[in-house]
């Protein structure tokens, strides 16, 4: 007992006791967007042109963080002045429409407690279950969601976990573009799930296609039949930004 208790007076907490207002540093530039009103036609033009998911749109000029990959070649061209993403790593919402982002628009990605389906809150709040699917995807999401149960984030205190089976599953955490292989395994994954169950889609793959959106490859059908109740946007999406936005669908924040 007595080592124990020296090994934890030398180390301290590892984990982050304030999990909804940590900061991060200034170099994370995964964040959300701030657009200024004074981009050229021009460097719209160049900017549209560039994007490699076209999750920029001229006018008015806009970024889509659905479709972005955060790959900065905007901000070359435009300057960082102009667009500067910042190290705002709340941007989860459960409006799709959320996730684009405004020249002059300098306002918080918000979750809409009003949308939250009642019997989320009602049954979740204390405790949520979580299978997670790899439709495709290249295992960086899933390095980062594995990330959020780390000493550093430790997501299960409040109640967040994942689980192997869908039958001890409350939703599905989808990460990847969603491939044809995997679009049958994903409906009967989700099939397995008991009723009331959630769709949490993490990535900028799993959103929107990503730089795969126009590949004959995939099958996003599975989308377009059931309601997503969590877009965690990013590539890749920081471990805080999943967290966060649980909690508050949860109806913990």
């Amino acid at each position: 007992m007595l080592d124990e208790i020296n090994i934890l007076f030398h180390q301290g907490k590892q984990f982050i006791p304030n999990i909804t207002n940590a900061k991060l540093p200034i170099n994370f530039t995964n964040g959300r967007p701030i657009i200024s009103n004074n981009i050229t036609s021009q460097e719209a033009d160049l900017a549209n042109a560039i994007c490699p998911t076209q999750a920029i749109e001229k006018q008015p000029f806009s970024i889509d963080l659905g479709k972005c990959t955060f790959c900065m070649e905007c901000v070359k061209i435009c300057g960082k002045d102009k667009i500067n993403f910042t190290n705002d790593y709340k941007t989860a919402t459960n409006n799709r429409n959320n996730l684009i982002i405004k020249a002059g628009d300098d306002k918080p990605i918000l979750i809409e407690q009003k949308i939250i389906r009642p019997e989320i809150k009602n049954i979740f709040k204390k405790s949520i279950k979580l299978r997670q699917i790899s439709a495709g995807g290249d295992a960086s999401q899933e390095w980062e969601l594995g990330a959020t149960n780390n000493v550093n984030f430790d997501c299960s205190r409040f109640g967040i976990d994942f689980v192997a089976s869908p039958r001890h599953a409350d939703g599905i955490v989808i990460t990847g573009p969603i491939t044809e292989n995997m679009h049958q395994a994903i409906q009967i994954c989700y099939d397995a799930i008991p009723k009331p169950k959630l769709i949490i889609l993490v990535g900028t793959e799993a959103i929107s296609g990503g730089i795969f959106q126009n590949n004959k490859a995939l099958n996003r059908t599975f989308l377009d039949k059931n309601i997503i109740d969590l877009y965690i946007p990013g590539s890749l999406p920081h471990p805080l930004t999943f967290i966060n936005g649980m909690l508050q669908i949860m109806g913990n924040i």
